[in-house]
């Protein structure tokens, strides 16, 4: 019980620190999060609401890694697995409680007309260009999607994904088996 209380009070500190930067110019620029075994970077301005996790309504006849529909706040949307998403490869759901009550739907800018929400394994926070030491363009014919690679102090590689350019890639709205 303990815990789900501190998971909740950091996802309202958290909350209350996105609207606090989209609003006052705060220099942080990214949400941080981790999916599978990577590190990933939301920009502020693409990533919409977060919710908590709740299993979605399975759609037939989908990719693997789009995991179905679910109700957020009212609003239809498609969910889809980051980590098997990127990897391109299923990747099985967590399945300890402790597992499942750290991911999150993170929804994707009401701005970009695209009804998604990505599964994250586990929220990071906020972060700025200061948060790291060295940066890298991405690599050539890397997916449109991926912007700059960051390192952090402790060495840790934080992939950036542009959201607004992931929502228009055909990959990602075809979620038909072989479409």
């Amino acid at each position: 019980m303990a815990n789900r209380d501190a998971l909740r009070a950091f996802q309202s500190r958290l909350a209350g620190r996105l609207q606090a930067a989209r609003t006052s110019g705060v220099s942080a620029s990214w949400l941080a999060v981790e999916a599978g075994e990577a590190k990933y970077l939301f920009p502020l301005g693409h990533a919409g609401e977060i919710f908590p996790w709740k299993p979605p309504q399975a759609v037939p006849y989908t990719e693997p890694w789009f995991l179905g529909v679910a109700n957020l706040r009212g609003g239809l949307y498609g969910v889809v697995q980051l980590s098997s998403f990127v990897s391109g490869t299923p990747i099985p759901l967590a399945t300890s409680e402790a597992a499942r009550a750290q991911s999150r739907l993170v929804a994707l800018n009401e701005l970009l007309e695209v009804n998604c929400a990505l599964l994250i394994d586990r929220l990071v926070g906020l972060r700025g260009v200061e948060a790291f030491t060295a940066s890298a363009s991405p690599a050539a014919g890397s997916p449109a999607w991926l912007g700059h690679a960051y390192t952090d102090a402790a060495g840790e590689r934080w992939q950036e994904i542009n959201l607004q350019a992931l929502s228009q890639q055909p990959q990602f709205l075809s979620i038909a088996v072989g479409a």
